[in-house]
Order: structure tokens, then sequence, then C-alpha cells
């Protein structure tokens, strides 16, 4: 059953790098069970955006909340960071990051990457663990890779494992970095069925994303991001079929296939 309540809320983000601002004044929220995609060109702000969700990046200004509870800071502008390391350690744990490029542990198997974190942030028992992840990877399609190494899988399959790695942390919500970016087209179609059945059991995500039709088929909202302002915003319906800005239609003809 959907809630209204955010797993994730950001009102008035701002974020700079030197003299370079990257976000305006930016606020998103993802309600439990919703999906919401970023679009945008490079350079937009949409990576940064979910970098500062998660805590792997610090804001200048504006809050950060993670089901309710605000993000503490001490310092100022440039200066300020999370000022409670046991907050910022469990936000982090229940906000599982796929990134673009896999980041998986090229000495170990694929069943040990997926059962690191749990085993050694969470605590853990192994043996349970070790159970939840063969589940995972069955769960995406890759349960007889277990005993195989990274570079023995294609890079779609690497992904499957990545997003297992994420689902077997248990987190609240899972946030995705351009997912199929790197992968050609028929191994990113392995990645969007996995992330299209997550999204149709009601998980939590936010989906930094290039591919349009992926938004347009899981998102409950997307958010349009221009030089570190949301430009525009809604159901995709309303956004793909109708954007009302300049900008959303001019970077949606030059995305969108015909």
């Amino acid at each position: 059953m959907r809630t209204a309540t955010p797993v994730i809320e950001i009102r008035d983000l701002h974020k700079s790098y030197g003299s370079l601002e990257v976000l305006k004044g930016v606020d998103i929220s993802a309600p439990a069970g919703h999906v919401v995609s970023l679009i945008g060109s490079s350079g937009s702000g949409k990576s940064t955006l979910l970098r500062c969700a998660n805590l792997l990046e610090d804001s200048e200004r504006g809050d950060v909340l993670f089901c309710g509870e605000p993000v503490k800071w001490k310092g100022s502008g440039l200066a300020r960071h999370p000022a409670d390391r046991a907050q910022m350690v469990r936000i982090r744990t229940n906000l599982s990051m796929v990134f673009q490029q896999f980041n998986l542990w090229a000495h170990m198997t694929i069943l040990q990457n997926v059962m690191e974190a749990p085993v050694t942030v969470l605590r853990r028992d192994p043996a349970e663990v070790e159970a939840a992840a063969r589940k995972y990877l069955d769960k995406v399609g890759i349960g007889d890779k277990c005993d195989a190494y990274p570079a023995m899988l294609s890079g779609g399959q690497q992904q499957r494992a990545a997003i297992a790695r994420a689902l077997c942390m248990e987190p609240k919500a899972l946030l995705f970095d351009e997912p199929t970016s790197a992968l050609d087209p028929e191994l990113e179609q392995e990645v969007v069925r996995v992330i299209k059945a997550l999204a149709e059991e009601g998980r939590t995500m936010i989906i930094v994303t290039h591919d349009m039709r992926l938004a347009g088929d899981v998102s409950d909202h997307v958010v349009f991001l221009h030089q570190g302002r949301i430009e525009e915003e809604g159901p995709p319906s309303e956004l793909f079929r109708n954007p009302k800005t300049e900008r959303l239609k001019g970077f949606l003809s030059a995305t969108v296939p015909a």
C-alpha cells in the first residue's frame, strides 16, 4: 500500500564545486512506493542531486530528509557537512545506490560481492545473508553466476549483480545513476526488465536516466533539470506528451525516437 510519507525529501538544495553552482535550489520528493526519474542533459545536476540525497556529496544549503527525519548539519556554505556520523551511516545504508559502472569487487565472486556489505557493514548473520543474496541473484536472473567473477560476466549481467547487491541491503529506497548508459542496446534491455519488475513491486526508487522510454514506463513522477534548476516536472504521461517549456520540448525532440 502506497503512502504519502516521503522516503526522501529535498528542499531548496544548493550545491557548488568551487565557483561552479551545480544545484540552484532544488526540491524533490519520493514518497514510499513511488518511482521518480530525473532527466536532463549532461551537466544539468542530475547525478549530483542523487549523490546529495545519499549524502555522498555535501550540499551548501537546503534540507535533506529521510523518512521525515532531517539530516543534521554543522558548519555552513562550502564547509557544511553532516553533524551526526551515526545518522549519516544509517541513512546511507537505507538508500542503496546502483552506479553506471557497476563497481563490483574484481577479486570476489558475484555471491561474495552481494554479501559483502550486509555482513561487514550491517553485521548480519552470514548464513542468512547468503540465502538472501542467492534469492536476489535469482530474482535478477543470474542465480547461476554465484561462483563467477565479474570479469566473466557481460556488462548487463554485472549491472544485474550490482542491483542484487543493492537489494541485499534491504534498503528503504534504491537510487540508480544512469544504470543502462554503459551498456549496448541488447544488454540494456536485460537491466531495464529488472528495473521495471522492481517498479511493479512498489519499490521506492529515484532513477537518473537518459532513457526516456524507461522513465515513461516506470515513473510516477518525472523531473526535468536544466542548469541546476527544475525546469518542469509532473507525471510522465503529461510531461512527455504535452511539454510546456521550450527547453523540455527541445530536449525531448533530441532524445526521444520518432
